[in-house]
């Protein structure tokens, strides 16, 4: 067992858990820092732990906060306002696992210091809703806000030109891994697709899951897991195709016209509308053969996740797959995911930071159960005090 759980199932003699509150463990960088923000909530060591938290190295500090792959509590409680080090914003900033919900809300009301640091952040300028939230801050100059404003300015756009060679080239390799993907794939799992066999595509969910999945749950700030990209990516899963999108509507027609075997070949060889069909198919092996396909990018697995009218199979698939459930959004919008299994949300909420735990606890769209545990892990990790001031 490793020292952390160790830690953390209260297994350890208390001069070991003082040693780890002086951060005197020989443990990497990254899992110390987990081990001293885990103690800042102990009665015993809390303080302690704080104050070693406070001198920490910087640039080891640094170089743990600039990882996407940090652990989520470290980079939360160095985000709170309380814990902030003005050295370590910049890398915050730029790590794309602090959200853009998160830059937005520190955009629109940071004080001078982050606003300069802000300025400075390629991430936050190139971001038109943080630009956005940016302006609503009074800390900002006006010069400030005319740099922002002529950044974001459309640029001409440039003349049309024919598809670059190169281009049609990498075209014709990634088609290429994916036949060979799907080829090693369908040997792998030869029987299960025959037995699946016979089943015709009616897609999982209905109307009702559909016009559903496009709705945001009540709660006391935007929840970060459905942004707008991922309601108008899931809102494309719908069985009904507009008269006017040909193109959906000719995906459909031929969809429907494959057996299993064809469904998971298009899983692999097809584009993105086609996946948008196909990850709502009866058959698991067309669902798991969607998920397996080179060609899906994060941002859809992202919507999967989120989506309200995908098989419980899906939800399941996405969370056992590492590398999926790397990305912090993915594992977000599970979480928020009134479809998703609930032993798979309370296994997942842990992972959470401390903006989208707050954000969960009046997501009147899951269980209470998990509004339940979400608002016992926000006390936890913010505090009696912050959650009083908070609340003020």
């Amino acid at each position: 067992m490793a020292i952390f759980d160790e830690i953390k199932a209260n297994a350890v003699p208390a001069g070991v858990m003082r040693i780890a509150a002086q951060g005197a463990l020989p443990v990497p960088p990254g899992e110390m820092l987990q081990i001293l923000v885990y103690l800042t909530n102990n009665s015993v060591f809390g303080q302690e732990a704080k104050m070693t938290l406070s001198s920490w190295d910087l640039e080891a500090t640094r170089k743990v906060v600039a990882d996407a792959a940090a652990p989520p509590e470290v980079l939360g409680y160095y985000w709170t306002e309380t814990n902030r080090r003005s050295a370590l914003m910049a890398a915050l900033i730029e790590n794309p696992a602090i959200s853009e919900t998160l830059l937005m809300e520190a955009a629109s009301s940071g004080s001078r210091e982050l606003v300069a640091v802000l300025m400075a952040s390629p991430r936050a300028r190139s971001s038109p809703a943080v630009a956005e939230a940016m302006a609503a801050n009074a800390a900002f100059t006006q010069e400030e806000l005319e740099q922002l404003r002529a950044a974001h300015e459309p640029a001409p756009e440039p003349p049309a030109v024919e598809p670059a060679a190169t281009e049609e080239a990498a075209t014709t390799q990634e088609d290429e891994e994916a036949e060979a993907a799907h080829q090693a794939w369908y040997q792998k799992y030869a029987s299960e697709i025959a037995a699946e066999e016979g089943k015709e595509y009616v897609p999982v969910g209905g109307e009702e899951d559909s016009s559903q999945a496009e709705s945001q749950p009540v709660a006391e700030t935007p929840a970060p897991a459905e942004s707008e990209n991922a309601s108008l990516a899931v809102s494309a899963l719908s069985t009904s195709a507009k008269p006017e999108d040909e193109k959906k509507m000719s995906a459909l027609q031929r969809i429907g016209q494959m057996n299993v075997a064809q469904r998971v070949k298009a899983a692999f060889m097809g584009g993105q509308d086609e996946r948008l069909i196909l990850i709502r198919d009866p058959a698991r092996m067309v669902q798991n053969a969607v998920l397996a396909s080179p060609k899906l990018t994060d941002p859809e697995v992202e919507t999967f996740a989120s989506a309200k009218n995908v098989n419980e199979n899906v939800l399941r698939e996405i969370a056992r797959n590492r590398r999926f459930m790397k990305n912090y959004v993915v594992g977000r919008n599970l979480v928020n995911n009134p479809k998703c299994p609930l032993d798979l949300s309370l296994a997942l909420i842990k992972n959470l930071m401390v903006f989208d735990l707050k954000s969960l606890r009046t997501n009147k769209g899951v269980p209470e159960t998990l509004r339940q545990v979400a608002a016992k892990l926000y006390r936890e990790k913010t505090g009696p005090a912050k959650e009083i001031q908070r609340k003020g």
